[in-house]
């Protein structure tokens, strides 16, 4: 009698997000919608309903996060409940901005990506805590600097623009260097997505938003909230919304 050979699937089935990927992509959601209002708004009068089915698109898939957190069955605490909350919040005002012209719509979201990231945060420490895992420890090929850039990255916080040959990075927050952002672009773990952002003064040109790939998803995901790989990048602890915007800033 002849062993049967072992059935093998036809194609790799990848596994699904985790709920920490999950925040990950909705803050780049966030991002994307954001950056297509702020173009509508600086080429002319868009339609009010122009940025309604992305909205709520938005809000569902926020409350489809919170279904994929509320499955993981964690315990209760402060923490997560505020977090939750966080969320809830937001997708309430996606679902509200539709309502509204897309300018007061814009005003809605704007803190959306980085709140979002925030949440991501939480959620990643909370399970780590609450399960005792080793999982996800700094990869040993990325430096703190680029941790950082990661972060800030997923938070909606860099573009890139170029002028006479010369490629520069507009940062908000943690300075991120043009050196940093090709690093991590040969790495795969993040791309520019051409003319998709605001021009960074009135009548300029369209800006390169910077955005994670799916591979840079998942290693911001895996090392999200854990201490840097040395002591000299910032702390990845989430902070409190700020509330506003300010100036953006230059590296080469």
């Amino acid at each position: 009698m002849t062993t049967p050979p072992t059935e093998a699937p036809l194609f790799e089935v990848p596994a699904p997000p985790t709920p920490v990927e999950r925040l990950l992509l909705l803050a780049d959601h966030y991002t994307q919608h954001n950056d297509a209002l702020d173009v509508l708004l600086s080429t002319g009068a868009p339609g009010p309903d122009a940025h309604v089915a992305s909205a709520r698109r938005l809000a569902a898939e926020t409350r489809t996060v919170i279904k994929a957190i509320a499955d993981q069955r964690l315990y209760e605490s402060g923490e997560l409940t505020d977090t939750v909350a966080r969320l809830k919040q937001l997708g309430y005002l996606s679902a509200a901005s539709t309502d509204h012209h897309p300018q007061m719509a814009r005003d809605l979201t704007a803190l959306a990506p980085e709140a979002t990231v925030d949440c991501a945060a939480r959620i990643a420490g909370e399970l780590r805590r609450r399960r005792r895992t080793t999982a996800g420890v700094p990869d040993e090929q990325l430096t703190a600097t680029e941790h950082t850039a990661l972060q800030e990255i997923a938070r909606g916080h860099i573009v890139a623009t170029s002028s006479q040959g010369r490629h520069y990075v507009h940062y908000r927050d943690a300075r991120v260097l043009i050196s940093t952002l090709r690093s991590l672009e040969a790495k795969d773990l993040v791309a520019r997505t051409p003319k998709s952002a605001p021009a960074a003064s009135t009548g300029g040109p369209l800006q390169d938003r910077v955005r994670l790939t799916p591979a840079g998803t998942t290693a911001l995901a895996t090392t999200i909230a854990l201490p840097p790989a040395s002591g000299t990048a910032p702390s990845t602890t989430p902070r409190p919304l700020p509330a506003a915007a300010p100036a953006a800033a230059r590296s080469r």
